[in-house]
């Protein structure tokens, strides 16, 4: 499988069980883990998550200005109910403040060679 980078907003979409629970106003479940959208639109394409392949989290480097390390992204490896490999992320602070709300990302699809 090629790897072909994206990197656009998508839109997250919970259950209306979720949406109505304080993990999903806040969008974090308990652990500090952000819920992941069982279905997100991206490209004007409904897609529904049926698989996490992978998981991992990306921190800051420390530094000489920053000593601590703080947790920055959570990276999903996931594969679509369409059959569509994906890698998409969660910045836990948003990039600018006109961006607050924007946080899910689609970093790359993976496109059968």
């Amino acid at each position: 499988m090629k790897e072909r980078l994206i990197s656009e907003p998508l839109k997250p979409l919970f259950s209306s069980a979720g949406e109505g629970s304080e993990a999903g106003r806040n969008g974090f479940q308990a652990a500090g883990e952000p819920m992941l959208p069982e279905r997100f639109v991206w490209r004007g394409e409904e897609l529904a998550v049926a698989e996490v392949l992978e998981r991992w989290k990306e921190y800051s480097r420390p530094g000489a200005a920053m000593q601590e390390r703080y947790l920055r992204k959570h990276w999903y490896r996931i594969r679509t109910a369409a059959g569509r490999e994906m890698k998409i992320y969660f910045e836990r602070q948003a990039r600018s403040k006109t961006g607050a709300k924007q946080r899910w990302w689609v970093y790359s699809v993976f496109d059968s060679e």
